[in-house]
């Protein structure tokens, strides 16, 4: 003979019809009032992944592909990155809702460079062509100093922040593809601190809840579907996840205790995506959340007051993009 097997609602209610003490009742309600609240609880978890909409608020001087991206003071500054004609820039813009201007120059062009805030400063990391490894401070007006180096010259990177340390993934040197994550906390030399399993360039990378999420990018070759976390607390890397497909030249940024991540390609131009996912840093749970105007890659992104800055970016049709949008978490 078959026997069902009860959820725990559907047990306590059958021995509540059966009878029993009073006291005996009263637990069993107890625990079904128990099971009902944290089935709601854990109702209320998932819906704190919002959608996020995009808002059009600007428009940059010029069309740019893959700037780095650091928020300070209540806007976005956006360092470097190609023009259309593929060349690299020095340009350091401030992107804000009420507007982009050029505030300064980089000490040199740079692109493919890593964007991190972290003390109300803005820093590039590393970049090309050739690989860098400089790590450059920017200040709110527009100035420029070098403060470090990376342990390998490195483009390609990308970059979050836990705390007061900056943690930079992968790269490539200009010879080989690196699988490092390197940590600095804006003084003293910057050293690798973890490895991914493989290789990795044009990841997307960001931080919540302490821990570093890693998406996408190529391994030197392909492009991956990999979700990595990286937990600087003695946890190591882990894959905890995988993209809906393969996935590169994404950004991501950590708003609430989600990572988004905002557009991207396949391991060829002309692939581009407008879709952007939520990932869940601790399951590893992946969502479509949204998507942008227009499919996008290589923008720079940054979170600014409960919403994500995404500024730029190169279309399908190879033509780079001056658009600034406001990616806000969807009320209803």
């Amino acid at each position: 003979m078959r026997l069902s097997v009860l959820s725990p609602i559907a047990a306590a209610l059958l021995l509540s019809a059966c009878g029993g003490s009073s006291a005996k009742t009263t637990a069993t309600r107890a625990s079904v009032k128990s099971a009902v609240a944290h089935r709601a609880g854990a109702a209320r978890t998932v819906a704190l992944a919002p959608s996020l909409t995009a808002e059009a608020v600007g428009r940059l001087p010029a069309g740019v592909q893959w700037p780095a991206a650091a928020a300070v003071g209540g806007r976005v500054l956006l360092m470097g990155g190609l023009d259309q004609a593929t060349a690299s820039v020095s340009d350091i813009l401030s992107a804000s809702q009420s507007g982009a201007q050029r505030i300064g120059a980089l000490p040199y062009a740079v692109h493919d460079a890593a964007g991190a805030s972290l003390g109300g400063r803005a820093y590039l990391l590393g970049g090309g062509e050739p690989s860098y490894s400089t790590i450059l401070a920017v200040d709110p007006s527009g100035r420029a100093t070098v403060v470090g180096h990376l342990p390998a010259a490195a483009s390609d990177v990308a970059a979050g922040v836990i705390g007061t340390t900056v943690y930079v993934v992968g790269g490539y040197t200009g010879t080989v593809p690196l699988d490092t994550i390197v940590a600095w906390s804006a003084s003293g030399s910057a050293r690798v601190v973890g490895h991914l399993p493989h290789p990795v360039r044009y990841a997307a990378v960001a931080a919540v809840r302490g821990r570093l999420i890693v998406a996408g990018g190529t391994n030197g070759v392909d492009a991956t579907r990999a979700v990595y976390s990286f937990n600087p607390a003695g946890g190591g890397v882990r894959q905890i996840g995988l993209l809906p497909h393969a996935l590169t030249h994404a950004a991501a940024a950590g708003l609430g205790d989600r990572v988004y991540v905002i557009g991207g390609r396949g391991a060829d131009q002309g692939t581009q995506t407008s879709t952007i996912l939520a990932i869940d840093p601790v399951s590893g749970r992946v969502r479509r959340a949204g998507h942008l105007p227009v499919a996008l890659s290589d923008v720079g992104a940054a979170p600014i007051g409960g919403a994500v800055m995404v500024a730029g970016g190169r279309e399908s049709s190879g033509t780079l993009s001056s658009q600034v949008y406001l990616l806000r978490p969807r009320t209803s």
